[in-house]
């Protein structure tokens, strides 16, 4: 069901109730193991978020809001909130990501017509530091007894193989985009941007339906330090995190500067060396991290900074990364905490996904890349009641048609500075279209 913003009682006419309980409690944990949580999903439209075997999934529409604008995220916001408001609520565990969650996913930039979506489940499954639970939504007059998750849990359906797929260009060839690099590149030495981050699509065409669970699965399990997560048709996995808010602590983890990896370890760790002190791209990093840092500071009372960055190992990549944190600054009288998605609002797009100046870079975004980015490189994830949450940049991603889900786009970006090369970053897109490359192949490849 789709709604205004304005008007979520049209739509849910009684109030959402929420009951969440603790699976331990529930007696019936054999009969489907809650620890591997992508094993629960169904086929049809899997919500999920985990990372290291923790997180949520999810099943289900009870409540589906759609926004559009530069007003996206915080319509969404209204809505959810005005929803809550009239919402009954049981939530026997009382930890992040337990009791009414929505997930949401927003497009890069406010022209797009592909806007943005909040989802609120009917079914929620969790695990956190060990402990497992269960969230039910559903509308009506009064709370139910909680199911038994075997109620909620349908028979295990492997997931299937998506056959061989062909890939083709997107919306500018191999040889163009090298083209629209060169033009990001005498932007900057110009003096209209000093940086900016350019996309690239390619698109997929797979022998069978693409089911979800497949890609997620070998996502989940190649790269565990990253964020994996599937919401409204969009799937990836992200090493950028871009806020989690939790109890009045946020963090911003910021990844800018990359090289390939070769496969050898040794080879590797001469690589790593050579990117924490590359010149390129500690400039390209540092503009990401003051652009974090600087939207972060007006609701923080602290934060804190790195000196230097760290090198990221992934299957296919080294990145610089920086863990920016801060604590929210205490609001008087009886306001509360900017919610995660008003932090991710006020962040988005930091200078990891478009560029510095970030108006400027956006503008020479939009005249040269030749392509509606989506969704993609915008805020995904999920938050709660309390407003707390997290939301990355959805990084590393792939949307499929809705109208034919044997057809993938896939995206990857790369950030450009005045010493850029065009076919050293056309091999940097490469290098980070192989995650959705491998999710969606049979081989064990990363190649």
């Amino acid at each position: 069901m789709s709604t205004q913003p304005s008007a979520p009682a049209d739509v849910v006419p009684q109030p959402l109730l929420v009951r969440t309980v603790a699976l331990d409690d529930l007696g019936d944990t054999a009969a489907v193991d809650p620890h591997d949580l992508l094993d629960l999903l169904p086929t049809e439209r899997p919500l999920a978020w985990v990372r290291r075997g923790d997180g949520l999934v999810a099943w289900g529409e009870t409540l589906r809001v759609e926004v559009g604008g530069a007003d996206r995220f915080a319509d969404a916001e209204r809505a959810w909130q005005d929803v809550l408001a009239r919402a009954i609520v049981r939530d026997e565990v009382q930890v992040p990501g337990s009791g009414p969650v929505a997930f949401g996913s927003f497009a890069f930039d406010e022209r797009s017509a592909a806007g943005g979506v909040i989802v609120v489940p009917k079914v929620v499954v969790g695990r956190r530091g060990g402990r497992s639970w269960l969230t039910t939504i559903t509308t009506g007059a009064r709370l139910h007894p909680a199911p038994r998750l075997s109620d909620v849990v349908g028979p295990r359906v492997p997931p299937v193989d998506p056959g061989a797929v062909a890939y083709t260009d997107g919306a500018v060839s191999a040889d163009g985009w090298r083209d629209v690099v060169a033009r990001g590149i005498a932007a900057i030495r110009s003096g209209d941007v000093e940086k900016v981050v350019l996309a690239r699509d390619v698109l997929a065409r797979a022998e069978h339906p693409v089911d979800v669970r497949w890609a997620l699965e070998r996502l989940a399990t190649e790269y565990p330090s990253c964020w994996t997560f599937s919401v409204d048709g969009l799937v990836g996995a992200t090493p950028e995190l871009l806020v989690r808010s939790e109890k009045g602590l946020v963090t911003s983890r910021v990844l800018a500067g990359t090289i390939r990896r070769t496969g050898d370890d040794a080879a590797d760790l001469a690589r790593a060396a050579i990117l924490a002190h590359s010149s390129k791209d500690l400039e390209e990093h540092e503009y990401a991290v003051t652009s974090v840092a600087h939207a972060l500071e007006p609701f923080c009372s602290s934060t804190n900074v790195p000196d230097v960055p760290f090198v990221l190992h992934l299957p296919n990549v080294l990145h610089l990364a920086s863990d920016v944190t801060g604590v929210l600054s205490s609001p008087g009288g009886d306001a509360a905490h900017p919610s995660s998605l008003a932090l991710a609002a006020a962040l988005h797009p930091t200078a990891a996904v478009c560029g510095t100046p970030t108006v400027a870079a956006r503008e020479l975004i939009r005249s040269i890349e030749g392509m509606d980015r989506a969704r993609y490189a915008g805020p995904v994830g999920w938050f709660g009641a309390d407003g707390d949450g997290e939301w990355g940049i959805a990084l590393r991603s792939a949307a499929i048609d809705p109208d034919d889900p044997r057809r993938v786009r896939l995206f990857a970006g790369c950030g450009v500075v005045a010493a850029s090369d065009p076919a050293a970053e056309l091999a940097e897109s490469e290098a980070k279209l192989v995650p959705m490359r491998y999710a969606l192949g049979r081989d064990a490849s990363l190649g």
